[in-house]
């Protein structure tokens, strides 16, 4: 999936490709200002914000170092019928951030299909998963203490200025499982200074930072960090677990009392080991995620007139002959040969209007489309999540 957003982000931090995530701190600036706010807008945030039941860890809002109360800032609506919905009151939210505050929106592409279209792409890219998280920063509001991620992060600053502290791992690739808590900085500093508008910085793992715009008088700041967690070799292993299963010498009861069968407990493991190589692991992590939620088709709603590829990673097309495969998360499909130049078409991540596509690869382009959508590899080109492409990904069949 070509996606406007990750060229501006390859070519802002000087990366040619995702083999360098994870790797260096390194920050740019994109060239293209008009993509910013094409992507959110701190009007658009709240906007929806209000118009969602959202509620804590979803959504947060933080002042003078604290996090605010959900009370302060959330209303029970009320229905004729006495059905009560949680809702963030806009009043009290806007009261927060006229005196300062910080308010952070986590997995924004649950709720906001650019975000979700942006992270898609992402996840196409890297073949990771990838989640965004919204910080909206007004006046001279602090943000985080000092703290480091357990998973990589690019950040883009989509408006404003915040002033940022970016220091070295203080230990190597932690994790959010590890055998050490991590708990003291490092005193090396990186990198120090203003973020603004169209700056993007990859921070990688363990590496200790902090934002702030403390001092900075009347103002806002927005922006989004989509954390990048990749697979480790922690991740492998826990993977060969559920394999060894599979073999009757790692279901038997170890011994206590005399430690028999130990070496042929560890060679069966290296055998395993061998077996199973960290590209297996790759492959059946993309194949084990779940399809994503999306609008169900109902041709009682009407016809099949536009679909988009919303899998989680790329689906792999392999072709035999008179038969083509199609496999993603978890599911294998054959179709005809004939079948393989609309499959190409609908499954580029990108959003394919049929009548179009069926003047480019043939009329058979709306059988496939339709069994696609059953299997849920595709979804129905709804105007809103449309709307998350406009602009950012061209469609296939133009």
């Amino acid at each position: 999936m070509e996606h406007r957003l990750i060229s501006a982000i390859e070519a802002a931090l000087g990366w040619s490709g995702a083999e360098e995530l994870g790797k260096d701190f390194v920050r740019g600036s994109m060239e293209d200002p008009a993509l910013v706010s094409r992507i959110m807008t701190p009007n658009r945030l709240l906007d929806v914000a209000m118009r969602r039941s959202l509620n804590r860890p979803q959504f947060r809002c933080f002042q003078k170092g604290e996090e605010v109360h959900p009370a302060i800032y959330y209303t029970d609506s009320v229905s004729p019928r006495g059905q009560s919905i949680s809702m963030v009151n806009m009043r009290s939210l806007g009261r927060l951030l006229g005196q300062g505050a910080t308010v952070i929106m986590d997995q924004a592409n649950v709720f906001d299909p650019t975000m979700e279209v942006a992270c898609r792409a992402l996840q196409w890219w890297s073949r990771e998963r990838v989640q965004v998280n919204a910080y909206l920063t007004t006046n001279d509001a602090s943000g985080f203490p000092l703290h480091w991620d357990d998973h990589d992060v690019v950040i883009v600053q989509l408006a404003g200025e915040k002033e940022w502290e970016v220091r070295a791992t203080s230990r190597a690739v932690p994790m959010y499982r590890d055998a050490d808590p991590n708990t003291t900085p490092s005193d090396e500093i990186i990198w120090s200074g203003l973020m603004r508008t169209g700056d993007v910085m990859h921070i990688p793992r363990g590496h200790w930072h902090q934002a702030t715009r403390t001092g900075s008088g009347s103002g806002n700041s927005l922006h989004v960090t989509f954390g990048i967690t990749k697979r480790t070799g922690a991740s492998w292993l826990a993977w060969l677990a559920d394999w060894c299963r599979e073999h009757e010498i790692f279901r038997h009861d170890l011994d206590r009392w005399h430690g028999t069968g130990t070496t042929a407990l560890t060679e069966a493991a290296a055998q395993l080991v061998s077996e199973r190589p960290p590209a297996d692991f790759f492959d059946a992590y993309e194949q084990a995620t779940t399809l994503p939620r999306h609008v169900p088709f109902l041709n009682i709603l009407g016809p099949l007139d536009a679909v988009v590829c919303t899998t989680h990673f790329p689906p792999q097309i392999h072709a035999y002959g008179e038969t083509v495969d199609v496999v993603a998360s978890g599911k294998k499909l054959t179709l005809a040969a004939k079948a393989l130049p609309a499959l190409r078409l609908l499954l580029s991540g990108r959003p394919v209007e049929l009548e179009q596509a069926a003047a480019v690869v043939g009329a058979e382009v709306t059988e496939v489309a339709g069994i696609l959508v059953k299997e849920e590899l595709c979804a129905v080109l709804t105007p809103e999540l449309f709307s998350g492409y406009t602009g950012l990904v061209t469609n296939a069949s133009s």
